[in-house]
């Protein structure tokens, strides 16, 4: 799930203003939220683009992860009418230390939710969008059929559409990642969020190895499936962890790394340690290509699903080129 973003005010929720966001942190002693450095600010969103993009939102009862999670690009996507989707409601069933998306008891799934999404990416004319969720560990497929509903909805309504999915870990749902990725989304994405050893306070629900294996699965069903991961940093991590941390990826054969700048949602959730600078954001760029990987986003702002149409037709022109350039060197 996209997680790594900055804010408080819930999204479509506001029905349920008074609920409690994250019950399981409010007895968490209150964190110090830094002040953000220029280069993490961002101007609040108000341009017509973004009110026609809120606008058809509303209008088909959806939820995005821009607003749930608080992403700090959201009036630079919504202004171009890109949105991430986020599918099988706003209530998560885990309860990780950087996430500002609600932590409770889902509610059922919509079944209308897969056409209203196919609906609203015609609407807005999308020639690339990405679908999240929440984690649905009370499900006994952890959500894979709605994925594959949802892609198979997209296709219909919006063939020339390419579709990228942010799908949770599945963890204990056997045979729902081959559910989905016979779905055929064109990007299989995943977010790792941290390195290793921060998982037991950042991200106690899942496990690093089993997130690590979901992603070179892909790779053995559909050799031909592009595969992404993300981390944030600022998380207390040190260097030589996030450089471990690629090789994993590329050990899995990932193909598209992001790097982003974790923000504090609020004060009981996990502290930013760092403001990672963005020369240092370069640095890291700099060597995940030279390890191997098609893609690198690595910025302060970068998010999971930042620039995903634009980066993906990199992502396939990069292919392409090193797929050349082996033929001619053979």
């Amino acid at each position: 799930m996209v997680t790594i973003l900055d804010t408080t005010a819930p999204g479509p929720a506001k029905a349920e203003a008074k609920r409690v966001r994250h019950p399981e942190k409010q007895k968490r002693p209150d964190t110090e939220v830094k002040r953000k450095p220029e280069w993490i600010r961002v101007k609040a969103p108000n341009s017509k683009g973004y009110q026609e993009t809120r606008s058809i939102v509303k209008e088909n009862n959806l939820v995005t992860v821009c607003e749930e999670a608080g992403c700090p690009n959201i009036g630079e996507c919504w202004d171009k009418k890109h949105a991430t989707f986020m599918i099988m409601g706003e209530i998560c069933t885990r309860a990780c230390a950087f996430c500002n998306v609600i932590t409770g008891k889902p509610n059922a799934l919509d079944m209308n939710e897969p056409y209203n999404v196919a609906k609203a990416v015609k609407q807005m004319g999308l020639q690339h969008v990405v679908i999240t969720s929440v984690d649905r560990d009370d499900l006994d497929d952890g959500g894979a059929e709605h994925f594959e509903k949802v892609i198979r909805s997209i296709r219909a309504a919006s063939p020339g559409t390419t579709i990228e999915i942010l799908t949770p870990d599945f963890l204990r749902k056997p045979g729902a990642l081959e559910r989905v990725v016979a779905a055929k989304p064109d990007v299989f994405n995943h977010n790792l969020e941290t390195v290793p050893g921060n998982y037991l306070t950042v991200r106690p629900g899942a496990r690093y190895f089993h997130s690590l294996r979901l992603l070179q699965r892909v790779k053995e069903l559909d050799p031909s499936m592009f595969t992404k991961s993300g981390i944030m940093v600022g998380l207390g991590e040190e260097r030589n962890e996030v450089l471990q941390l690629m090789d994993d990826l590329r050990s899995a054969d990932v193909d598209f790394m992001t790097i982003g700048q974790y923000l504090q949602p609020t004060r009981k959730h996990h502290e930013v340690m760092k403001f990672v600078t963005p020369d240092e954001f370069k640095s890291y760029e700099k060597i995940a290509y030279t390890k191997g990987f098609l893609m690198v986003s690595s910025s302060p702002l970068t998010r999971s699903s930042h620039h995903a149409g634009d980066d993906f037709a990199r992502l396939k022109a990069n292919r392409d080129a090193r797929a050349a350039a082996t033929v001619s060197k053979n």
